[in-house]
């Protein structure tokens, strides 16, 4: 079995694809107004509109802008280079600096327009770059 994607259900899906292209630096690919996705390598981040939620069942299916369990992770190459490209812009959502992790992640921390987490990190200890190797 393999993750593939993982997706978030917002009432503001053109703000949402504005900030995980700003983050990641990817172009979504809108398949109608009401979804969206990010393809990295690994894996797809998905964004679709509360109305997508009629095909699931139903509103009461999932609420947006309820998360505050899961965090949304990014493996980039430099993530003090990126802290620095997205400081200005993104100041406002900044929850935590770059910061090394103890499991060797230097981490940036923001909040997407919904409130979710989003970790951007890159593996900086011996560790971490090798965990990150093997995969």
């Amino acid at each position: 079995m393999n993750l593939i994607s993982t997706r978030i259900i917002t009432a503001q899906v053109e703000a949402m694809i504005h900030f995980y292209e700003q983050v990641t630096g990817l172009t979504a690919t809108r398949y109608t107004p009401d979804f969206a996705e990010l393809k990295t390598r690994t894996a797809t981040l998905a964004i679709g509109s509360t109305r997508t939620l009629q095909f699931f069942g139903g509103d009461s299916v999932a609420q947006p802008a309820q998360n505050r369990s899961v965090i949304i992770e990014f493996k980039v190459d430099d993530v003090q280079q990126l802290f620095e490209q997205l400081a200005v812009t993104l100041k406002s959502v900044i929850v935590q600096e770059p910061t090394i992790m103890p499991w060797g992640n230097q981490s940036l921390l923001l909040r997407d327009p919904d409130g979710n987490l989003v970790n951007l990190f890159t593996p900086v200890t011996h560790e971490a770059v090798k965990k990150f190797a093997e995969e």
